[in-house]
């Protein structure tokens, strides 16, 4: 079995808005529990426009795309919204393929995304 480097997640705030830069695979286990408990704890923290910026996965499986859902449901709930940064690539085609690009806006760059919410 390959070892794959571990999945990082850095916070960083444009403004009031929290957006997660992910690097690494966003697949089954771990990497999508860290990710789910990383928006989980900017929610939680009173955040309620968050941007994902997906550009440093190199692959997403469903679980990846759960956890992303999940947390776009419960913003959206609050009064929210999930904005996701993904330019061309497998993870684009993923989102494309299982049409959650209809369902939670994606953008090229964080500043598009960013933009999207003023």
């Amino acid at each position: 079995m390959t070892e794959h480097p571990p999945m990082e997640i850095t916070v960083r705030a444009s403004g009031t808005i929290p957006v997660l830069e992910v690097r690494g695979r966003l697949t089954i286990g771990e990497p999508s529990e860290q990710l789910h408990d990383a928006l989980e704890a900017v929610t939680k923290a009173g955040a309620h426009k968050v941007v994902v910026d997906l550009n440093g996965v190199p692959q997403i499986d469903s679980s990846g795309i759960s956890a992303l859902v999940r947390i776009s449901i419960k913003l959206t709930r609050e009064g929210g919204a999930l904005r996701l940064v993904c330019g061309p690539g497998r993870v684009r085609d993923a989102l494309t393929v299982t049409r959650l690009v209809e369902a939670i806006p994606t953008f090229d760059s964080k500043s598009a995304a960013l933009a999207n919410f003023a």
